[in-house]
């Protein structure tokens, strides 16, 4: 076969392959589109209270990162920070579940006057009687709010805590705002954020290959 014959047949197998990948990516942005998995009325009703019941503010929320946080200080002078990211999926044996993923909460409250905080690491899901809750993995007490050298006692592993003392540092973090509405907020806030980021890397992939 000539050289030109060859070069001809190699480009029209590239244009077919991107013509496919194009067909492809387009498919999955339509479904995307048309997919509104976290936008039905219970989730959103859920989600948009959540800042006024818990009188959180949302601090950052950038469509570039994948973390949210949120801020409240009290009258008396206490701050509550929140950190939070999508974590690992969760697995529903029923299958009725409206967010796959867990999030990732990070606590912080700090008292005023003093420079050290505590930080609790919790595991926010979807609890389908009961709309969403959180556990608790760990629980540090830090002098400073700068990070720990690996030498400093963070404390022992929260599972291995008297169940009572357990069971109050969660009401400890209830009673400050971390409740059902705030959770749902968060499940509700993260997978909607994912879901467009996921879209948004689509169509800059669909705009690339249609280019040429």
């Amino acid at each position: 076969m000539p050289p030109r014959a060859t070069q001809v047949l190699r480009r029209g197998r590239k244009a077919l392959e991107d013509l496919n990948l194009l067909k492809v990516l387009q498919s999955e942005i339509s479904h995307e589109l048309s997919s509104t998995p976290f936008q039905d009325k219970k989730s959103s009703s859920q989600g948009d209270s959540a800042q006024e019941s818990s009188s959180f503010a949302l601090e950052w929320n950038s469509s570039q990162s994948q973390d949210v946080v949120l801020r409240r200080k009290s009258e008396s002078g206490e701050e509550v920070a929140i950190s939070a990211l999508l974590g690992q999926e969760t697995f529903d044996s029923e299958g009725e579940g409206n967010f796959p993923r867990e999030v990732l909460m990070k606590v912080c409250v700090k008292k005023p006057g003093l420079s050290s905080i505590l930080q609790f690491d919790c595991g926010v899901r979807e609890k389908h009687v009961h709309g969403s809750d959180f556990d608790i993995h760990s629980a540090y007490y830090l002098e400073s709010s700068t990070i720990p050298t690996s030498s400093v006692y963070r404390g022992p592993l929260f599972s291995t805590l008297d169940p009572q003392l357990q069971d109050a540092l969660k009401e400890y973090l209830v009673a400050r705002g971390i409740g059902k509405n705030l959770t749902n907020f968060l499940l509700l806030t993260l997978h909607k954020k994912e879901q467009g980021q996921y879209v948004n890397w689509l169509q800059k992939l669909e705009s690339f290959v249609a280019k040429d």
